[in-house]
């Protein structure tokens, strides 16, 4: 296939990696002989020549992606609002509105002779991604997410990362809960699963993990936090995933928005009401998604990167590359957002941690 000029992307939250794809796709790509051409903030560097008082297109040269291996975050901005097909989007005088620009950026890529797009993002972004892909855009997607949660693959890459800062923040907690009697609540993220708060959980020694897949009983983990007392163990982790919900009950939402929100501080006042002991709540955040990415998920996002490139290179489009086993592999996009990859109540890491008498609150 006859490509001479690609672009790169990177849509919905950040996750530690982001900048290694960026690298491996570009290094690849210029070893080919192409040109690349990195959009900022999501798909409004193609819309704007100006996006935030910079170009909103530039171009990806060795030099530019030189040593961002390591780096957090991505050199190209991104952007969790503005879906393109009828969410919320920013107009020509700067404010949010309704409307749907894919026209206009097929418009753009055609103008600007981009010969295909390399877009970077988790279910959300992929599935704009597959939508452009059925409008005749050709497009190879790259999972990421520090949820996990993609179908598909095996693994996304910053998931490792956000699990090692989870699970230290966690193993931190052991003594000072020890020294004052407490109980600790750690809030993680994971939106609507629970692999963070699962592998996190497990690997920080907590004595509860609480998952979206599993909804819990608030007296359930009461008695678990008694039982440890009375043994003479008078303190408890709990570790909970945003997303989790109580049995009969609904997620929580910060107030006003869509996001999740609230349920650690819920739970720790009602654990402390039904224990007596002195409760306290951590909620992690965006701490997850920042700094550095652990070696592991530096060279899957490597991987994935060239992967993407080689598909373009054999003309695969509408697929996503993703990790099945110990090798990588094309799947189509469209199978790839249509299910959320959530934890199965019976996983292994389930078992084990049952086994070793963590309650899961049910």
């Amino acid at each position: 296939m006859n490509i001479r000029r690609i672009a790169i992307n990177t849509g919905g939250g950040d996750a530690p990696g982001l900048n290694a794809v960026i690298r491996a796709a570009t290094l690849t790509a210029l070893e080919n002989g192409w040109e690349v051409l990195g959009i900022r903030r999501g798909y409004m560097g193609l819309l704007h020549d100006e996006v935030d008082g910079e170009p909103g297109m530039v171009p990806l040269s060795a030099e530019r992606v030189r040593g961002i291996t390591h780096l957090g975050g991505t050199i190209l901005g991104t952007t969790a609002r503005g879906n393109l097909f009828g969410l919320e989007v920013r107009q020509s005088d700067g404010t949010w509105g309704d409307r749907d620009p894919s026209a206009d950026i097929m418009g753009r890529f055609a103008e600007m002779e981009i010969d295909a797009l390399i877009a970077i993002g988790g279910d959300g972004s992929l599935k704009i991604a597959h939508r452009l892909f059925l409008k005749g855009l050709r497009v190879v997607g790259v999972p990421k997410t520090i949820d996990n949660d993609l179908s598909a693959t095996d693994m996304t890459f910053g998931f490792q990362t956000a699990v090692d800062v989870a699970t230290e923040a966690i193993g931190r907690l052991h003594s000072t809960a020890e020294a004052h009697q407490r109980v600790m609540v750690v809030q993680v993220m994971g939106r609507h699963t629970g692999w963070i708060a699962l592998e996190s959980g497990l690997a920080g020694g907590a004595d509860v993990i609480l998952i979206p897949e599993i909804p819990f009983s608030a007296e359930r983990i009461a008695e678990k936090i008694m039982e440890r007392d009375r043994a003479r163990r008078r303190f408890s982790i709990v570790v909970i995933a945003e997303g989790a919900v109580p049995a009969g009950g609904l997620p929580s939402f910060v107030e006003g928005t869509g996001r999740y929100g609230g349920i650690g501080d819920r739970l720790a006042v009602e654990l402390e009401a039904l224990t007596g002991k002195d409760t306290r709540c951590l909620t992690l955040g965006h701490i997850q998604r920042g700094g550095s990415p652990v070696p592991y998920d530096r060279n899957l996002a490597l991987r994935f990167g060239a992967a993407a490139v080689h598909a373009v290179e054999r003309g695969n489009f509408g697929c996503m590359v993703g990790l099945q086993g110990n090798h990588v592999r094309s799947v189509p996009l469209g199978d790839a957002v249509t299910d959320i990859k959530r934890v199965p109540i019976d996983d292994e890491v389930v078992r084990t941690a049952r086994r070793m008498g963590v309650s899961f609150g049910d």
